[in-house]
């Protein structure tokens, strides 16, 4: 397989470099690690965020609902930055930081390696469930459609799902379905 790289449209990354550069931004909790860098702070990865969300998931019921940027310290991924469209473009949204950040970068990896072994193209994109607090690396076949389409659950992956598994959208998305829902724990709950 190789792996197309989408390319964002120019607003999404202008959105992202203007936050970069904004100070009340940079004052999100999640943006901490942004706050003192190493080195240059520059977006990279750029993966077009969808959400599919239903009783009855397919991916052809996916909506895209923006961007998100990894965004390098340097060498390192430090957060990554979501953008979504507005009237006028792409605006900024928020930072995020924690262990869907480490997850998204193993993911990639699995699929640049997975790449090496395949001749289907494949494009990431992000893939949410809200309804499951899930999300994954999809990596979707333009030339085949939808039944060659992967999915690569991202750590923490829901209860019966394998995290950083590449899994056929297809074997994936009935699981998803069938997996018992699990919320947050909130505090002062029970």
């Amino acid at each position: 397989m190789t792996l197309q790289t989408p390319q964002p449209p120019p607003s999404a990354l202008r959105a992202v470099l203007a936050a970069l550069d904004s100070e009340t931004a940079l004052r999100q909790p999640a943006a901490a690690a942004l706050r003192h860098p190493t080195g240059p702070l520059l977006p990279a990865h750029p993966l077009a965020v969808h959400v599919l969300d239903g009783p009855r998931p397919e991916l052809a019921a996916a909506r895209r609902t923006g961007w998100r940027f990894l965004i390098k310290d340097g060498a390192e991924v430090a957060a990554a930055a979501e953008v979504v469209q507005g009237v006028e473009g792409h605006v900024f949204s928020h930072f995020t930081a924690g262990p869907y950040l480490d997850s998204t970068v193993r993911a990639l990896r699995q699929a640049w390696q997975l790449a090496q072994t395949s001749r289907t193209r494949r494009q990431p994109r992000l893939l949410t469930f809200p309804g499951q607090y899930a999300t994954a690396l999809w990596l979707h076949s333009p030339d085949s459609g939808p039944d060659a389409d992967q999915l690569i659950p991202l750590a923490p992956a829901p209860l019966g799902v394998t995290a950083h598994r590449a899994y056929p959208a297809a074997d994936l998305l009935p699981a998803l379905t069938r997996a018992p829902l699990t919320r947050p724990l909130l505090l002062g709950s029970s």
